[in-house]
């Protein structure tokens, strides 16, 4: 019996079979766990210091997860405040994203077209009105947990004719209108957002000046909508870390309406000091979790982006090409909510659109992502990659290439000024139509149109996009093959 009581065992207690009556042989005084060494005493926990120890397991792991489950609220979130205190913006006014160092705060932007983006807070601005100008363009509004309420532009239901749509907030009347597109938001918060898709600079700015958004209570003498530019300042969409992380998940959560299918995720950060309605004011044992479980939930999110598990990412079986968007653009599945699908996507990039994840030929866009070179090892910003891209890959209006600095998800900042390159630049072609791009830190001789300029010790990914993707794209009859490096 002595030597019993020494084994570790997963149960604490073993029971035995004596004259049909279940009876205790002995009880463990420990178990060993993926946590480590857990005392007992008569089976349970043998003290109230192994009961933290118990709570301490749980709630890293709980800060772990809720760091992903957060991914897309926090990046809305964090774009706003930055908006917000760097530029000065206020809830009708407009940012003009337009240089590669405008765009170097978002998140997988792409270099080619100008992005027009607002953030309102319907709360303060009642309803709101969105008139929408015609023209060449593609955009959305969503809601603060990124899932599309609407596209606008082409992939609207305005089609690139224009016209006004009215978004009304939770809790907020209806107006009785005609006229009007009217959208209603789940969230407080919101995202307006487009690009410019015209080849004519002129035309794309005289869209872009035709903007306009302003409370529907104003609409009698409706305020023209200011038009702000980042103008050289360094600010950042992308999700911050450690405890900054935290601090603005409960800023935004107090300011929301919990949506039905995150009541139990609320339940669980309770126990971390994050309350709607309570300060936040996480004690040292609490901060600690946090800061671990931000920790290692953003390497399960790196891991989940740049490695996915999904079944049906990868675009062909030849190549390690991928689909970015690889989740319905409401969250949901048929039984349940996308949280890994979304996280991997809400942690490399931001907002997503039905254009975005279009299923019809020649409208809205297509993105296919590369994370690794043809023998699967990471993009190493030292190394000269070559990609060969097909004659005339299937797109409508123009292709490009865009490289990301992979720890921060933005365009790669190599102080050149270059991120991406497309069909609508003067490349140099072969004489078969196919064109070899060339990332890395060394211009390729006689190419350098071609070339985009790489960080030595930062890795890298890449993004393909089709604007207006044609059939044979999602026949998966691109043949675009991995990067090879060179020397």
């Amino acid at each position: 019996m002595k030597n019993l009581k020494k084994i570790q065992v997963l149960l604490p207690v073993i029971l035995i079979a004596s004259q049909g009556m279940m009876s205790r042989l002995a009880v463990a005084e420990t178990v060993s766990t993926r946590i480590g060494q857990v005392e007992l005493t008569e089976g349970v926990p043998a003290s109230p210091q192994v009961a933290e120890q118990l709570f301490d397991a749980s709630d890293f792991q709980r800060a772990a997860q809720a760091y992903v489950w957060a991914l897309p609220i926090v990046g809305f979130a964090q774009w706003q405040s930055q908006a917000q205190s760097v530029f000065g913006a206020k809830d009708t006014d407009m940012v003009l994203y337009e240089s590669v160092k405008d765009k170097l705060g978002i998140l997988t932007a792409n270099a080619t077209t100008p992005y027009i983006v607002g953030l309102p807070d319907l709360s303060k601005t009642g309803p709101l009105v969105i008139d929408y100008p015609a023209g060449k363009s593609a955009g959305g509004i969503g809601d603060f947990w990124q899932r599309s309420l609407t596209d606008i532009g082409e992939t609207g239901p305005d089609r690139g004719e224009g016209g006004k749509y009215l978004v009304v907030g939770p809790g907020q009347a209806t107006p009785k209108v005609t006229g009007y597109r009217v959208i209603q938001s789940p969230t407080v918060n919101i995202f307006v957002a487009f690009r410019a898709l015209d080849a004519d600079p002129a035309k794309a700015t005289a869209l872009i000046q035709h903007f306009r958004m302003y409370p529907y209570a104003q609409r009698a003498s409706a305020p023209a909508t200011r038009l702000l530019r980042p103008e050289g300042r360094k600010w950042s969409q992308v999700p911050p870390r450690g405890m900054a992380y935290w601090e603005r998940l409960n800023d935004i959560l107090q300011r929301e309406p919990v949506i039905e299918r995150d009541r139990v995720m609320m339940g669980m950060i309770k126990s971390l000091g994050i309350e709607k309605g309570k300060p936040f004011a996480p004690n040292e044992r609490q901060k600690k979790n946090l800061e671990d479980g931000a920790r290692v939930g953003e390497l399960f999110a790196q891991a989940n982006a740049f490695d996915s598990r999904s079944p049906g990412a990868v675009y062909r079986t030849d190549a390690r090409w991928r689909y970015v968007i690889d989740f319905d653009p409401t969250q949901e599945s048929k039984y349940y909510t996308q949280v890994d699908e979304r996280a991997a996507y809400f942690y490399e990039a931001v907002t997503t659109s039905k254009g975005m994840n279009t299923k019809t030929p020649g409208v809205g866009q297509a993105y296919l992502g590369a994370y690794t070179d043809k023998s699967g090892a990471v993009l190493d910003g030292s190394k000269n990659y070559v990609l060969h891209v097909p004659a005339n890959p299937p797109a409508k209006l123009f292709w490009s290439l865009t490289v990301y600095d992979a720890l921060d998800r933005v365009l790669v900042d190599n102080g050149k000024g270059i991120a991406d390159k497309s069909s609508r630049q003067d490349l140099v072609k072969n004489d078969d139509g196919t064109v070899d791009l060339y990332v890395g830190p060394d211009a390729p001789a006689g190419k350098e149109k071609n070339w985009i300029p790489s960080v030595p010790g930062k890795a890298w990914f890449a993004y393909f996009r089709l604007y207006g993707p044609l059939q044979p794209y999602f026949d998966r009859a691109l043949a675009l093959p991995d990067f090879q490096q060179v020397k």
